[in-house]
């Protein structure tokens, strides 16, 4: 997985079901906007929200739909909820598996790193590693990370910590070795690939999926500081749709730019009138609207 990752939100309709024909749309509207790859049930999917039969089906549409890589969210707590997932999206043709790090109950680095371990040798299709410590409580040791690397069907690592200095020592400890290193956060898009960074998993580039491949173009073409002088221009609106207005607040920047982003599953609610407000500011701010 190379370039311009999306973590796909889920539209859901009213009831909170999956809307179908929205997700197909939407898989459609950020495909030809540029991104390089996308990745359905991660968390901007809310696939913590969903059945496994959701989920697979979820991921079954996206591969349908679109023509990029699919790198399909399949992490659960436990080794075996995993391996089922996972398979169940090599069953409808997802190209890889990005898999979170367990969580809820607490474990050790080397009980981690066997279940990587375990999870690589029962699937059919590559693992990516999955540390967003934000959600789990759960980081990787750069150590477990450099031992992971060596296994033949683990082919990278999306790293959503958000911390560019563990960042760098990622992508320095794993340069050599055919291991993807994929940044999660989009505050520091030019700035990891800088570091050597293969690409991203943004969520920015829900709503701003040309700006993100932009950032990517502009780095591959050589020129670093446009590439960060685009990124620095999307910061304040990476940062409300990530932190400060949350999933609801992402889908509903998307639906102002036209997005079929759909509703939010419950426990989430929809973001108010000064939150969209705040939200059409954070557009504007960034040349969206």
């Amino acid at each position: 997985m190379e370039g311009t990752g999306v973590p796909l939100v889920t539209p859901f309709d009213e009831r909170g079901d999956v809307d179908e024909s929205k997700l197909a749309d939407l898989v459609e509207w950020v495909e030809t906007r540029g991104v390089d790859f996308i990745v359905p049930c991660g968390s901007n999917s809310e696939a913590e929200l969903m059945t496994a039969e959701e989920r697979a089906r979820v991921v079954e549409i996206v591969v349908e739909s679109a023509s990029v890589p699919i790198l399909a969210g399949t992490g659960h707590p436990g080794l075996r909820e995993s391996t089922i997932q996972t398979e169940m999206a090599a069953s409808v043709g997802a190209d890889a598996a990005l898999v979170v790090t367990p969580f809820y109950f607490s474990h050790g680095q080397d009980d981690i790193a066997a279940y990587y371990e375990k999870l690589a040798g029962l699937v059919s299709i590559p693992v990516y590693l999955y540390s967003v410590p934000k959600f789990t409580h759960v980081s990787l040791d750069p150590d477990t990370i450099v031992g992971l690397s060596d296994n033949e069907n683990i082919k990278g690592m999306k790293d959503s910590s958000g911390d560019s200095d563990l960042f760098r020592q990622e992508v320095n400890l794993t340069r050599e070795k055919d291991f993807d290193m994929l940044v999660g956060a989009g505050g520091i898009y030019a700035q990891a690939l800088e570091m050597g960074a293969t690409g991203g998993v943004l969520a920015l580039a829900n709503i701003a999926p040309e700006k993100c491949s932009e950032i990517y173009d502009l780095y591959k073409k050589g020129d670093k500081e446009g590439a960060k002088i685009l990124n620095d221009g999307m910061a304040e609106l990476n940062r409300g749709v990530t932190g400060t207005y949350g999933i609801s607040g992402l889908k509903a920047a998307m639906e102002m730019r036209g997005a079929p982003a759909g509703f939010s599953r419950s426990p989430h609610r929809g973001v108010g009138g000064v939150e969209k407000e705040a939200l059409q500011n954070l557009l504007e701010g960034a040349g969206l609207q």
